[in-house]
């Protein structure tokens, strides 16, 4: 498989309605490349109101697939020395997951998907911690919940065939030179992993990735998706 034919699969993070606008200014950058599945990762307890949610149903009427992304996106207190080295490193103050018990970080995974059902919107079969970063929740856990798909740093989990798919990602959230430079590397390594592996990368965007040091990058890599689809296409081929 060339670099040419890799298949991505596209997702816009951290959909709150402080980032609505940002959210559909990508969407509206991303159809006018080609036509791609778009994952939307939404933020449930963020206040939402009635006029986005209305919003989120234009952009499902324009072909985008909703998926669950925590709760409120943010830790009131760090916990734990795995925490705050991962805090340090890659999250900051957005594990929810990391913050909570098992028991806890399932209870806020079943609240995200009900919240979708209440608002009468098409109830998502991916969720994805913020961060990436699921913490402490068992697979079988996950198994009892109502999600087919929950997406972690390393690949994604099909709870319904139990089985996880090694996947490589790629991402743009670089705001200081050492993360540009961790990133771009990772990107690189993550690149020619999928290509030579034959695997679908996935493609994390984060509302201000246009604007930061690796924006270039974003756009690059925009320009070159061929082949996208969509996360059920894992579990349905």
């Amino acid at each position: 498989m060339s670099r040419a034919d890799v298949q991505y699969l596209v997702s816009i993070h951290d959909v709150m309605p402080s980032t609505l606008d940002q959210t559909e200014a990508i969407v509206d950058r991303l159809l006018n490349i080609r036509s791609m599945p778009i994952t939307l990762l939404v933020v449930p307890g963020t206040g939402w109101e009635q006029d986005g949610i209305d919003r989120l149903r234009r952009l499902i009427d324009r072909g985008a697939v909703l998926a669950g992304h925590g709760w409120c996106h943010k830790v009131k207190a760090i916990r734990g020395l795995k925490h705050r080295l991962h805090s340090l490193f890659l999250s900051r103050d957005v594990a929810e997951h990391l913050a909570l018990s098992a028991d806890e970080a399932v209870a806020l995974m079943q609240r995200c998907y009900d919240w979708f059902v209440q608002h009468e919107l098409p109830a998502p079969e991916l969720y994805v911690p913020p961060a990436w970063a699921m913490g402490a929740v068992s697979r079988a856990q996950l198994n009892r919940l109502p999600f087919k798909q929950f997406e972690t740093f390393a690949g994604v989990y099909d709870s319904v065939h139990h089985r996880f798919c090694w996947l490589p990602m790629m991402g743009f959230e670089a705001d200081t030179k050492l993360r540009k430079w961790f990133v771009h590397g990772w990107n690189s390594v993550n690149l020619f992993w999928g290509s030579s592996q034959r695997k679908p990368i996935r493609l994390g965007i984060h509302p201000n990735d246009f604007d930061l040091r690796l924006g270039g990058d974003l756009e690059q890599r925009l320009q070159a998706l061929d082949h996208c689809i969509d996360y059920y296409k894992l579990v349905r081929p």
